[in-house]
């Protein structure tokens, strides 16, 4: 890191607009501040599942990726600079190859839930999403590396996998979508 922050508020962006890692300042509102924050916002997330108490394996894979996260934030915020490369990507499918060798095949789609620490992975899943989404909107006004892509969507389906295998620890199973149910008895 090149600087240290001694003090923490400097009134610069008090006029809408922030610094870059390289020179230059652009507005808090554009596609890449938002990519930024998104991942940002994926992290801390990512913090309250492993505040919540996850097994082992899981909480050493989720501080990986959060270090990894804060690469991909440092790799938007110095547009030329890669710090996400196809290697992270790869550990990625390990883990979740790793995660998901004992789940039953997936035969129904899961609804968010099956305990605390299950809910909360889809929370940061979903997050994942946007924050995939913020990067592919950015890539479409401004160069981005395929891998920074390319590890939100694995991390994803990482967060998907481990949601399933915190459920299933928590409550015994998934929580199934139900196409052909009745609707709850109110008055019974």
């Amino acid at each position: 890191m090149a600087k240290r922050l001694s003090k923490i508020y400097t009134r610069t962006g008090d006029d809408g607009t922030t610094g870059l890692g390289v020179k230059g300042r652009i507005g808090k509102d554009s596609a890449r501040i938002n990519a930024i924050g998104t991942v940002d916002e994926l992290n801390s997330h990512i913090g309250v599942l492993i505040a919540e108490g996850v097994p082992e394996l899981i909480e050493k894979i989720l501080n990986e990726v959060q270090h990894r996260l804060f690469d991909l934030g440092g790799e938007l915020c110095m547009p030329g600079h890669q710090f996400i490369q196809a290697e992270q990507v790869a550990w990625l499918e390990k883990a979740l190859d790793k995660l998901n060798e004992d789940l039953p095949a997936l035969e129904d789609f899961i609804l968010p839930g099956g305990g605390k620490a299950a809910a909360l992975c889809h929370v940061a899943r979903t997050v994942c999403r946007r924050a995939e989404r913020a990067v592919v909107t950015l890539a479409r006004e401004e160069e981005v590396e395929a891998e920074a892509r390319g590890y939100l969507n694995r991390l994803s389906d990482l967060l998907f996998v481990m949601a399933r295998v915190l459920a299933r620890r928590d409550a015994g199973s998934e929580v199934l979508w139900q196409t052909q149910r009745e609707p709850v008895d109110l008055d019974g």
